[in-house]
């Protein structure tokens, strides 16, 4: 069968060539308005999570994502798995009718009663789909979630980021915590190494803890977003930053839910903050050992370093006495050789004069301390 495009129509298989992105999504360009442009519409495949638990996977392109969304196209770019490099950085935007997702491997764009994943077979988009299921209980419709969907989605993407951090990072503390007993008494070439691997791993773990940090802070100060997450799906509005609805209980609604949601996302952000304070400590521990390392080699080399100066003042003496030597042994009459206390006397003097200038050159040396 011809796979069927969410859209305006189906899409032959001439008009479809799939694309595989390197984080495990797929994309899939099909022609669409935009081939006056001389350019093919892209065409996502998704994983859908509806609100009662039911899970589907659709092909979706951007004309109709923005059609039932409410979105603009700079917004999708936000959440674009081939955009891998350029939206790196973790989001969380919050629109009129969905809310768009960017944690790391995770991509999504939630709405009022469904949610789309982009990149479903990164580590990401699996652990929060995992996270994301057991909130929905399907097997009962008659017991909803404790909370709006949205809300729910939102919560699954937090913990499931969150969480893995926590893993990271619980993994590396015993092996750093075991390389630091270690290599005072052991500097090998393997421990050095790993010592560097471990001390990579945390400056990667502390800059995502700090960035996600960083996003819970800016949209915690940001009470229009907060508000507006709480009046979507809502016959209500914002004026002059204050919930406005034609319904009183839903007012009422809306402002319980805003210090629901405020308080999850200090939550979160105080175990981003514990992450992110654990890493750098044991960062700053790693550094501290690497400090201590290269002191003790510095050490060292400055105790070779003595050593091969002081063969170098014997070389040199020695050298002395064996160019007097040379002297003496050519062959030419000095008149010397006719007495034998000469032979024994030029070789005293020769041992003598080498022993006296190395101590000369020792003292000499150990008073401009250079030794």
């Amino acid at each position: 069968e011809r796979d069927r495009v969410v859209g305006d129509g189906e899409v032959s298989d001439d008009d479809l060539v799939e694309e595989f992105s390197s984080n495990g999504s797929h994309r899939i360009p099909s022609y669409g308005d935009s081939l006056y442009l001389g350019i093919r519409e892209p065409v996502y495949e998704v994983i859908e999570v509806r609100f009662n638990g039911v899970v589907s996977m659709r092909k979706i392109n951007r004309r109709h994502l923005l059609k039932s969304s409410g979105l603009r196209p700079r917004d999708i770019r936000s959440v674009d798995p081939s955009l891998w490099l350029t939206n790196s950085m973790p989001s969380l935007l919050v629109r009129d009718r969905a809310i768009l997702l960017n944690l790391g491997s995770l991509r999504a764009i939630a709405m009022q009663e469904h949610v789309y994943i982009f990149n479903y077979n990164s580590k990401g988009g699996k652990a929060f789909i995992d996270a994301l299921l057991p909130r929905l209980n399907p097997k009962n419709v008659n017991i909803g979630p404790s909370m709006p969907f949205v809300l729910e989605v939102v919560e699954a993407a937090l913990h499931s980021r969150t969480q893995r951090l926590e893993r990271r990072l619980m993994d590396l503390e015993p092996r750093v915590t075991a390389l630091l007993e270690v290599l005072p008494n052991r500097m090998t070439a393997d421990i050095l190494e790993e010592l560097r691997i471990s001390k990579q791993r945390l400056v990667e773990l502390g800059s995502r803890a700090r960035d996600l940090k960083q996003m819970l802070l800016d949209i915690l100060e940001d009470t229009h977003e907060v508000r507006q997450i709480c009046i979507m799906g809502r016959n209500c509005t914002l004026k002059n930053n204050q919930v406005e609805c034609a319904v009183l209980s839903d007012k009422e609604i809306a402002e319980e839910e805003e210090e629901e949601i405020e308080m999850l996302l200090e939550n979160y952000l105080q175990r981003c903050e514990s992450s992110h304070g654990q890493a750098e400590r044991l960062l700053d521990s790693a550094k501290e050992m690497e400090d201590s390392i290269a002191v003790n080699l510095s050490s060292r080399r400055l105790e070779v370093s003595r050593v091969e100066l002081l063969l170098q003042v014997g070389t040199f003496c020695v050298a002395v006495g064996a160019l007097v030597a040379g002297i003496f042994g050519m062959n030419l009459r000095s008149f010397l050789e006719e007495h034998m206390f000469a032979f024994w006397t030029t070789t005293g003097g020769i041992f003598v004069g080498a022993f006296v200038g190395f101590f000369l050159m020792y003292f000499y040396l150990r008073k401009r301390r250079i030794l």
